[in-house]
């Protein structure tokens, strides 16, 4: 397939963009670089250093090839400055996403998969499903779950398939690339920091889980 990537310079992004090229996927990788780091995307990948705020240079670029799906991983992440910068995140996540959206349907792009968070979930003590009840604590997961909103609407309009992957806590890098997230806020990395002797301590969530040190637990998938 010919896969279209926004936020290819970014962590994920660009992990994404090193499998689907392994996979014998073709890949054009879209970033601004505002966030994510050039030496992170493949060598092998097409890339257009661009703002999905301007719409020429998006369009210029979907419409350079016949794209068999959009995959959209650029997005601004920070739960707690979502809520100290409200528009930021409004503007960058979901306005320039619904932009995105447009884009593909003048270019006749018919599948669309979106970097999404489980922070569209509501708060809820008990295990979660893909089914439980949506309810965002911070704007961050707020402008996700709109995102979401508004691909269901472009599929029953233009007809667009789309599917929303709901991460939890993101963890890990591929062996030969490693990970460049500044500042860095992912627990695991933070971990490493602390046992490395570059970070003082590490601050631990929660002492009451039902664990054997009351400590949270999660599952972890590769």
């Amino acid at each position: 397939m010919n896969i279209f990537l926004t936020g290819g310079a970014g962590y994920i992004g660009s992990a994404a963009a090193a499998t689907l090229l392994q996979a014998g996927h073709s890949v054009t990788v879209f970033d601004s670089l505002v966030t994510g780091h050039r030496e992170a995307i493949p060598h092998e990948v097409q890339f257009v250093q661009a703002d999905l705020g301007d719409r020429a240079a998006l369009d210029a670029a979907l419409k350079a090839e016949q794209y068999d799906a959009v995959m959209h991983f650029a997005a601004f992440i920070e739960a707690g400055e979502s809520m100290d910068n409200p528009g930021k995140y409004f503007h960058n996540n979901l306005v320039l996403s619904v932009g995105l959206i447009e884009a593909c349907i003048r270019a006749n792009v018919k599948r669309f998969v979106l970097s999404s968070t489980a922070a569209v979930y509501a708060s809820n003590d008990q295990p979660l499903s893909e089914e439980s009840p949506l309810g965002p604590s911070n704007v961050y997961g707020q402008t996700k779950l709109m995102i979401e909103q508004t691909l269901e609407w472009y599929r029953q309009i233009h007809g667009l398939r789309y599917a929303a992957l709901r991460y939890f806590n993101a963890a890990g890098a591929l062996p030969d690339r490693g990970e460049a997230h500044q500042p860095e806020s992912h627990l695991i990395p933070l971990v490493l920091q602390v046992a490395l002797g570059q970070r003082t301590d590490i601050k631990v969530f929660g002492d009451d889980y039902p664990t054997p040190d009351g400590t949270c637990i999660r599952d972890y998938i590769h």
